[in-house]
This record gives C-alpha cells, structure tokens and sequence, in this order.
C-alpha cells in the first residue's frame, strides 16, 4: 500500500473533537508514566507486537507522540506518530467494542494537530491500508511510487505473536 501525505498546514486549530468524545465518555489524552506496561500489554494483545515496539518508541519520545482513548479506565484506542520515524503518523487502532464511535479520527486528529503545534509541515501516513478514512478526515493525499517505501525488508521475528 502506499504512503499517503497530510498538509498540517491546512488544518485547523480545532480541537472540539476532545469535548465530544468526552460528552460521549471517551477522554483522548496521553499515557502517563506509570501506564506504560498497561498501555504497551494492551497494544500487543489487540493488535501487534509490533505495533506495541512502536507504541513504546513514542511513548519514550519527550514529549509522548501517543494518544489513547480511555472510557472508564478502560483503553478503547491509541494512535502514535514519531514512532516508525520522524514525521510518520501511526500506528492507530480502535478496539473492536469502539469502532464507529469516532475515537479513530479524534486520535488521528490529536496526533496531527500535536505534530502540527510542534512545527511540522507535512505528516507521513506509512503503508495505508484505509486510504478514503484518511482522505475524507484529513485531506491525505497518495504518495507516487512510495511502496513499500521505510517498510522495505523488515526484520522477521520468530516469535509468533508478532
């Protein structure tokens, strides 16, 4: 799949998606210190070890490049950016219990405006597997000729949960 551009530049400085979640009972903020292992264990167990390496990569950036959505003290989604490299958005996921509800584009849009407050120009989408969710939430545009791009000949793990 090719990777896809966002013009931070373009985007608003709104941020209403967070009081919507919040009225609907989802907080979209960043992980504190001592949810580290939760936050890491959750990712691995829904989606990937991988996914849960690059989680950490972000988590340890200062400041965080992550976000989760929490309902409950319950972890409902997480998005990171500055994790595969820098200017790369991802990985996102929304467990299954929370899809539709708008958690994935209220963290997509947390991670860019964040990126955006910091003086980025443009984000990265690595490998996208959705393009139109990011096309019709943030105007991301296909990048020519940029497959398998940073992904090219990855590590294997033997370990199979990965």
């Amino acid at each position: 799949m090719p990777d896809m551009l966002v013009k931070l530049y373009n985007l608003d400085h709104n941020w209403d998606f967070i009081a919507d979640q919040k009225t609907a009972g989802v907080t979209i903020r960043k992980p504190i210190g001592p949810e580290k292992h939760s936050f890491l264990n959750w990712i691995s167990a829904n989606f990937s070890g991988g996914w849960a390496a690059e989680a950490d990569v972000a988590f340890t950036n200062k400041p965080r490049s992550c976000f989760l959505a929490v309902e409950a003290s319950v972890i409902a989604g997480f998005a990171c950016y500055d994790a595969t490299a820098l200017g790369y958005f991802g990985p996102i996921g929304v467990a299954t219990a929370y899809q539709g509800m708008g958690i994935g584009k209220s963290l997509l849009k947390a991670c860019l405006l964040d990126m955006k407050l910091k003086g980025y120009g443009y984000a990265i989408i690595g490998d996208v597997k959705e393009p139109e969710f990011y096309q019709k939430t943030v105007e991301a545009i296909p990048i020519p000729d940029s497959t398998p791009g940073i992904y090219e000949n990855p590590i294997k793990s033997s370990d199979p949960a990965e």
